[in-house]
């Protein structure tokens, strides 16, 4: 078989994971002729920012995701792999994959991001699924479909309040942009759609242990955005911890609530591979120095949501796109030089530029250093900046004209149910009804 792999020698860089950081750094490293290989378990590069439009039938999945080798095919140098790595050999330099495959390397980047954490309690993603891949979008968008369906023919009011009630963990960004896209889409969407039910009716919780929502912006911003939700019908309960959560109720602050669904939006965890490296922190990110370097290894860097970066202030770098993109060029702008001239890896600073969180219809805050903005201006601000860093022109497009669409008609094209993407078991146990016995799936 003929290696098309434009540079067949040279230090070998193998990159694991191809969300923002990871394609950054290949496309800089492409860019200087360095030999890389990206593996990933998916095809595709995930624009995860918008991934809660697609569980709320905003958007469909092709339009947030790009096959990653279109993205990096006018780079030579760069081949990518679809795979799995269970392993990693720090010693040998060498990683094992799934298959059976083992890929020897000179200088590691570990960028494989986060997973849904659940804080010690993992049996809750059975009925509380998280939002990190297009496969949790495309369940997450059945079941909230499903329980409507199942609300229109449902004869009992109690049974039917529960299925049409709602529930988001977690009042940070994605969870207020969650509740609110759950808001408009019963109360816009689905209104004219049924006969028996009101979706209009049906009750959005969004469920905050902390004290208010957007705890990582201003006090100002975080009211904006409780009003914002307040008025689309969204009951926000701040102040309250989760304490159990079943496929029909969850408990918070000592009182059990009937749902029809949960949604985890509270928090992450990094990759179980940054464990093999040495010790991690409580989010699950392995420790890196200011050249990102992981801390006890050689020729071992990490970057993005894996890695425990310390900002200018001493404190860890938030787990956000724009560190990981400026992470990912940083280094592979380091990385090139140093394998080219010897020169030293350099030490990464992270410029920021504002934070921003949508709260629904043409609302939404952005913050950068001590200015704010809110309402309108600011929800067209983070269209702008979510259209440009989409990659893939025809990308753009479509969204762009998706997102017209969306805000003239209140119409969503994307409410498709397919049982292929969560199976009628897992359907009927997270709406409370019961399961069958049967053989078990493989």
């Amino acid at each position: 078989m003929t290696d098309r792999n434009g540079a067949g020698g040279g230090p070998h860089v193998v990159i694991l994971g191809a969300g923002f950081g990871g394609l950054e750094a290949a496309k800089t490293l492409g860019a200087c002729g360095v030999r890389v290989t990206v593996i990933d378990r998916q095809n595709h590069h995930l624009f995860q920012p918008l991934l809660y439009q697609v569980a709320t039938a905003a958007l469909s999945a092709p339009h947030i995701a790009e096959p990653i080798r279109s993205i990096l095919s006018r780079f030579p140098s760069v081949s990518v792999r679809m795979g799995e790595v269970e392993r990693i050999d720090p010693e040998a330099r060498r990683l094992h994959c799934a298959d059976g495959a083992e890929i020897s390397y000179d200088w590691l980047i570990l960028a494989t991001g986060a997973k849904t954490g659940y804080f010690g309690h993992d049996d809750w993603a059975r009925v509380a699924p998280g939002l990190k891949t297009i496969e949790d979008a495309r369940q997450i968008r059945t079941r909230v479909l499903m329980s409507f369906e199942h609300a229109e023919r449902c004869e009992d009011p109690a049974e039917r309040e529960r299925l049409m009630t709602l529930a988001v963990i977690g009042g940070g960004p994605s969870g207020v942009e969650l509740s609110g896209a759950l808001a408009e889409l019963s109360r816009f969407t689905l209104a004219r759609d049924f006969r028996r039910i009101h979706p209009e009716a049906a009750r959005i919780l969004l469920v905050e242990a902390g004290p208010r929502l957007l705890s990582a912006f201003g006090e100002g911003s975080s009211d904006f955005a409780r009003r914002r939700l307040e008025r689309l019908g969204v009951k926000v309960l701040t102040g309250r911890s989760v304490e159990a959560i079943t496929a029909e109720s969850l408990t918070v602050g000592g009182e059990t609530l009937p749902v029809g669904l949960v949604v985890w939006a509270a928090g992450v965890t990094g990759s179980p591979l940054a464990r093999q490296l040495g010790e991690v922190d409580k989010a699950g990110r392995i420790a890196v120095t200011r050249r990102l370097e992981v801390v006890g290894q050689e020729r071992v860097l990490a970057l993005g949501d894996v890695a425990r970066c310390e900002g200018e202030d001493g404190k860890p770098l938030p787990g956000l796109a724009q560190v990981a993109k400026q992470q990912g060029a940083h280094l592979g702008e380091s990385l090139a030089q140093h394998l080219q001239t010897g020169a030293p890896l350099t030490e990464f600073h992270y410029r920021s530029k504002g934070n921003t969180a949508i709260v629904g219809r043409h609302a939404a805050v952005y913050e950068t250093g001590k200015r704010a903005l809110r309402g309108w201006g600011a929800w067209l601000l983070w269209a702008v900046v979510h259209v440009y860093l989409l990659v893939g022109f025809q990308n753009r497009i479509a969204v762009s004209i998706q997102w017209l669409w969306l805000y003239l008609t209140y119409q969503s094209g994307a409410r498709l149910i397919s049982m292929a993407e969560i199976g009628p078991a897992e359907v009927k146990e997270s709406l409370g009804e019961p399961v069958e016995e049967g053989p078990a799936r493989a």
